[in-house]
């Protein structure tokens, strides 16, 4: 390559560089936006007391912190089945080979296709069969059904990253396949397990789909449905409104320190299984 074509390459790439740097920019400014507007409201009239007044004054009777319980609890539910049943079956996908892996394989895949409004008619019916109603089972299992196939997925293509080598090494050694899962690829998908687990809280936290048809109890309340109660539990005085703005802002607090801790995670979990030896 002449001088001339590799100067021409260089300036290219910079305007290119400083192109995304800017839309980078504008897209951060638009979606924060809206957070810095409601935290301007929150701190109106009262500053930082309307963030107090909101545990210890309850918001239609409900106790925020109760909110983020519930929350925590459907969320504690959601990932335990999803990783209880991604992890191996990645693995198994990944990593074992036996008839009909494949074939299975998509199958499971398919159901990313299948939006939650079209099994929620059949999943109601289940859970009132169940006598899962106003429970936390009720909300993690069907958020889970809807995870799992994601879940698989992502436990496959990290499985797919996994030197065969160490696997086979571990066999030699006298290894079964459940000693070879827990004790090398478990550790060893790490990032993943942390990336599906901070994936599955943070949609608990904003689901408000099954919580809203499987919760009838306003003490079963979650952080996602809290916005709309609080929002019907105030009137449209400056104080009130200062209050809502306040309870969005830390409704939405969990998930965002969800996203920061765990950001380097999510991009390699992401990630992994994308490039191949």
């Amino acid at each position: 390559m002449s001088a001339r074509g590799g100067f021409g390459l260089l300036i290219r790439r910079r305007r290119d560089r400083r192109i995304a740097q800017v839309m980078l920019a504008a897209t951060a400014l638009l979606w924060l936006f809206p957070a810095w507007s409601a935290l301007r409201e929150a701190l109106k009239v009262d500053g930082l007391g309307n963030f107090v007044s909101l545990f210890s004054n309850p918001l239609g009777g409900i106790p925020i912190w109760r909110t983020y319980l519930n929350s925590v609890l459907n969320g504690i539910v959601h990932t335990a089945v999803v990783l209880g049943v991604s992890l191996p079956a990645g693995y198994a996908f990944g990593k074992l080979r036996f008839r009909g892996r494949e074939t299975l394989f998509y199958a499971t895949i398919l159901f990313l296709a299948i939006p939650g409004t079209a099994i929620l008619v059949p999943l109601y019916h289940v859970t009132q069969e169940l006598g899962l109603f106003n429970t936390h089972l009720g909300i993690g299992l069907p958020e889970a059904a809807l995870t799992v196939p994601f879940g698989v997925l992502l436990m496959r293509n990290y499985a797919d990253n996994v030197p065969d080598t160490l696997l086979e090494a571990a066999v030699v050694d006298g290894a079964g396949h459940l000693q070879t899962f827990t004790r090398i690829f478990v550790p060893i998908a790490r990032p993943a397990i942390v990336n599906l687990f901070v994936m599955c809280f943070m949609w608990s936290l904003q689901d408000f789909l099954w919580p809203t048809v499987f919760n009838t109890h306003p003490e079963m309340t979650t952080a996602a449905q809290a916005v709309a109660t609080f929002h019907n539990a105030l009137s449209a005085s400056p104080v009130d409104s200062a209050r809502y703005s306040a309870s969005l802002v830390l409704l939405a607090l969990p998930a965002v320190l969800l996203v920061v801790f765990g950001q380097r995670f999510i991009t390699s979990g992401l990630t992994s299984g994308a490039i191949k030896d």
